[in-house]
């Protein structure tokens, strides 16, 4: 290995051994002795938290499944009124965190919320005891505002997985005369489960991931566990402990979704592609199709999104209000940072593997693009102790040295939580990343070499201007992701600090949902870029794959160039 390639794989090393550090620490810590807390969490706690989790996720797996995939087979393989908007208007629930709709559905459907006012209105009732209505803060309330923004994971992949699988498999059994539901069922299911595999699983992810709904509905997660274990009960061993046990539960997820990815490439690589033959639906099948694709954008957007505006409206002297205006600077603060951060680190990780090919290496970029999977709770959980006694130690040297300190040089100023963010979010960015470095040919780098470019150089003036609008892209991710993060940031902000997520954490736990509802709304119209930007790219993609495979030259110059 040449002296600079040693460096870069240095370099990539140690960024992905700090990636790995909170894991490390987790099992440390959980090590440790929790005192009597963990007879208690393990006799009583960790199996009711592991009952209610295994059946929010299997609630949550089921619903997203049967919604993703039913309506990217409608969209994709059949003609009704509508459907070019709703190709991408299915996407647009993605924009919503978990918090928000949760809260926004208390509001809808408590007693007072305008539907339970409706009804009492029209049927003449005059107290909840005349009616039965179904109770929103439950399980199958969570299942239900958790199914209806997580549905589009499993709607993208499925839909796209329709979109380029083999269209010979599917012409042969309409020549045989199936029909369209045995079409659905027999042909095209079968073959796109790996996609649905990976969209449930990450469905799955952001499900484990949410402490904001399951808090407000009394829904007691293992999620919910660990943070209410550290905070409450005072015990990070026994929140530590707890921690391990989701991380069984995660990395089963990570092995299902590697797992799927590889059969999806598998599947999607034979057979002859191009834009599938839909059926023309007409008269009431036509209007059933619109209204089931339409129904999870009302439920997931539009009813949210309309709620969050009428309150709002009511709340718009808080626009320059002092501590709106300063839970914005922070969160964009944060966000910027933190997206910058993480698309760098993306950069030096995967321009040291084109550099050198090391196992050690690759094992290494790996590791370091799995944190999207570890809930933000569990990461906390192993930043905050390692964090804290670096602070401690620096602290005590300085004021040995100089007579005074540092207090919490890195918790106390926010690097911590900046420091979650990057780990939880590099995937996001690594993905993009390394996707935009594929598409650039080797002989480039030989080029480079060849007039006397060294790797820094070729690195600065060769390759990132050819993949600045996928940094912009990864960059634009990073940052929504960031803004929209609050199980880390509501256990490792720093004193006084509020950021738009745990505005609305707090408003909303205190029942003020109109002080939750402009910071709410910001989050959302914030969450939209990205949306936009996913489907918009989606959709080129698509259009150009297809007609490189059935040979359109411009196509695959289009291919080429990206």
């Amino acid at each position: 290995m040449r002296p600079v390639e040693r460096a870069w794989f240095a370099v990539a090393a140690a960024m992905a051994a700090l990636v790995l550090m909170p894991l490390v620490a987790i099992a440390v810590i959980a090590s440790g002795s929790s005192g009597d807390v963990w007879p208690h969490l393990l006799s009583t706690v960790l199996p009711r938290s592991l009952r209610t989790t295994a059946l929010l996720m299997l609630g949550v797996g089921l619903a997203t499944g049967v919604v993703g995939v039913g309506t990217a087979w409608l969209v994709t393989m059949c003609r009704f009124p509508g459907r070019r908007i709703l190709d991408w208007a299915l996407l647009v629930p993605l924009a919503v965190p978990t918090y928000i709709i949760a809260f926004s559905y208390v509001e809808i459907l408590n007693y007072s919320g305008p539907v339970q006012s409706a009804l009492r209105a029209v049927f003449g009732f005059t107290s909840a005891r005349d009616y039965w209505f179904p109770e929103i803060r439950s399980l199958g309330g969570a299942i239900f505002v958790m199914s209806a923004v997580l549905y589009p994971y499993v709607y993208l992949t499925t839909r796209a997985s329709f979109l380029i699988q083999s269209a010979s498999a599917l012409d042969v059994s309409r020549t045989l005369g199936a029909s369209p539901l045995r079409l659905f069922f027999r042909v095209a299911v079968p073959l796109t489960r790996p996609a649905i595999a990976v969209g449930v699983s990450l469905a799955l992810m952001e499900c484990l991931n949410d402490i904001g709904a399951v808090t407000f509905f009394g829904v007691k997660t293992l999620t919910f566990s660990i943070y209410d274990t550290w905070l409450h009960r005072s015990s990070l061993a026994g929140a530590a402990q707890l921690a391990c046990a989701m991380l069984v539960m995660v990395f089963a997820l990570i092995g299902l979704e590697r797992f799927a990815r590889r059969r999806q490439r598998f599947d999607a690589g034979r057979g002859k592609h191009h834009a599938p033959s839909r059926y023309m639906l007409t008269g009431l099948r036509a209007w059933l199709a619109f209204a089931a694709c339409a129904l999870p954008v009302l439920l997931g957007f539009v009813l949210p999104a309309l709620l969050l505006a009428d309150r709002a409206s009511r709340r718009l002297d808080d626009l320059l209000a002092p501590a709106f205006l300063s839970a914005v600077w922070n969160s964009m603060a944060l966000a910027i940072i933190a997206s910058v951060a993480t698309v760098a680190i993306s950069v030096v990780l995967v321009y040291g593997l084109r550099l050198s090919r090391s196992p050690v290496l690759r094992f290494g970029a790996t590791v370091a693009s799995i944190g999207y999977a570890v809930p933000g709770t569990v990461l906390a959980v192993g930043i905050l102790i390692p964090l804290a006694r670096f602070d401690n130690m620096v602290d005590a040297a300085m004021r040995d040295l100089f007579g005074f300190g540092t207090g919490l040089l890195l918790l106390g100023s926010g690097a911590g939580l900046v420091y979650a963010y990057v780990v939880r979010f590099l995937a996001v960015a690594y993905g993009q990343v390394d996707g935009g470095f594929a598409k650039i040919s080797v002989h480039l780098d030989m080029a480079s070499r060849t007039l006397g470019r060294n790797a820094g150089r070729t690195l600065t003036q060769i390759h990132l201007p050819l993949i600045r609008p996928i940094l912009l892209s990864a960059l634009l991710l990073a940052f929504v992701d960031c803004m929209k993060e609050l199980p880390a940031t509501i256990l490792l902000r720093p004193f006084n600090f509020d950021t738009l997520a745990t505005t609305v954490f707090e408003a909303a736990s205190r029942e003020a949902f109109e002080d939750a509802a402009l910071p709410s709304l910001a989050i959302m119209l914030v969450g939209l870029l990205p949306v936009i930007l996913l489907a918009r790219t989606s959709a080129a993609s698509f259009r150009d794959r297809a007609s490189a495979r059935t040979g359109t030259p411009g196509a695959r110059a289009r291919v080429a160039r990206a």
